[in-house]
């Protein structure tokens, strides 16, 4: 099998992971050359005492700083065009992604716009960026998106409605710092969907048909360490391992998922950002054990993995049955953190799922790297048990 494979792995990141790592922000700046930073924050760290502890460093190394915190959940491609306007009038030679996955695309998108030119929209699809942009570190606040390291900014489209996404090696972070002390002050709810988020990315990387033996590493670790320490973080937002644990979870789902793609929940998860504004997490997490339960007999001896590394006593099981099990364990999850169990509960108008269903399968990457090929009236079927759940 290994002998069939040609592997490429692209890893420009430098990773900085520990709790109290935040107080070498200024010195990582520095590292990249930084002396005049555009700090790209998420605003709701202001409202938590965050924002001190983020620029304090800056301080402590006499880096100059701008805040650039007009940042929504689901960002639209403005937010990056009005981000990279103030880079340039600033004359900043460093961008600072600070927060979850909104505000780190926002930062990766303006560092490349900058040297770039040209508008957002210009950039979005695969391999359109032609020049580095400026230096670019990024701070997770949440464990979730894996924005940290991945290659990959996405946005909604205010003109269309559509929710689409730059992709290109010029958007890895030159370096990737996590501190999971900054973690603690997440509500359960932030800890739920972005938990479920990683899951899912490292699940999908994992069965996608662009694994390989450095991907799978990364996606089982990252399954166990999420598996086993969501529930923990989510009842008590102060355990400092189950957080830490989390937050490195997160890190490598987003190498598992930079390395292999991820897969049709994600293609499915589009729309209902695009069309309704469900942040990407949330969407996917609701969406995982639908996909789960269609893509099992693509891949079973794969799902058959995912059910040990998730918990699950397979001893005595068949492979089938076996693999089946991982939806029991991904809806338990959810329910462990308060998931919604259908998209009825999210507003969804059932009027709206052929539509959905179209332009979940123009999502073409994920659908290629799917385990399980999926036609438009399958991907119907998929939302329409979706729609009601299971309950």
């Amino acid at each position: 099998m290994l002998a069939s494979q040609k592997i490429s792995v692209i890893q420009p990141t430098s990773i900085h992971f520990g709790v109290g790592m935040i107080d070498n922000l200024g010195r990582i700046v520095r590292n990249a050359a930084g002396s005049k930073v555009l700090l790209v924050l998420d605003p709701n760290l202001q409202g938590v005492g965050l924002a001190e502890k983020i620029t304090n460093p800056l301080d402590n190394e006499g880096i100059t700083y701008e805040i650039f915190s007009h940042i929504d959940p689901e960002p639209g491609l403005k937010l990056a065009d009005e981000g990279a306007e103030i880079a340039k009038k600033m004359g900043a030679d460093c961008i600072v992604g600070v927060g979850g996955g909104s505000a780190m695309d926002v930062a990766k998108a303006i560092s490349i716009l900058v040297t770039n030119g040209g508008k957002a929209e210009d950039y979005l699809g695969l391999d359109k960026i032609k020049k580095p942009g400026l230096a670019k570190i990024m701070v997770p606040t949440t464990a979730g998106t894996g924005a940290e390291v991945t290659f990959t900014a996405v946005f909604i489209n205010e003109e269309t409605g559509s929710k689409g996404g730059m992709n290109g090696a010029p958007l890895y972070p030159d370096a990737a710092l996590l501190d999971p002390a900054l973690t603690l002050t997440l509500p359960p709810p932030v800890t739920a969907a972005p938990g479920i988020d990683a899951l899912t990315h490292a699940l999908e990387a994992y069965v996608s048909t662009q694994s390989h033996a450095v991907s799978d590493m990364y996606a089982r670790e990252a399954m166990e360490l999420i598996s086993a320490n969501l529930g923990q973080a989510f009842a008590n937002g102060d355990n400092i391992e189950a957080r830490s644990a989390m937050l490195l979870g997160s890190l490598l789902a987003g190498k598992a998922l930079a390395t292999a793609g991820v897969g049709l929940v994600h293609a499915m998860a589009y729309p209902l950002g695009g069309m309704f504004g469900i942040p990407h997490g949330l969407a996917n997490a609701v969406l995982l054990p639908y996909v789960v339960d269609y893509n099992i007999i693509g891949n079973p001896a794969k799902f058959a993995d995912i059910a040990v590394l998730l918990g699950n006593e397979i001893e005595g099981a068949g492979l089938r049955e076996a693999a089946g099990s991982v939806v029991d364990a991904v809806w338990n999850l959810n329910h462990d953190v308060n998931i919604p169990t259908s998209l009825a509960a999210l507003d969804i108008p059932v009027e709206k799922i052929p539509e959905m269903a179209e332009i979940a399968l123009t999502v073409t990457r994920p659908v290629e790297n799917n385990p399980r090929k999926p036609t438009l009236e399958e991907v119907i079927q998929i939302y329409e048990t979706a729609m009601t759940g299971w309950d």
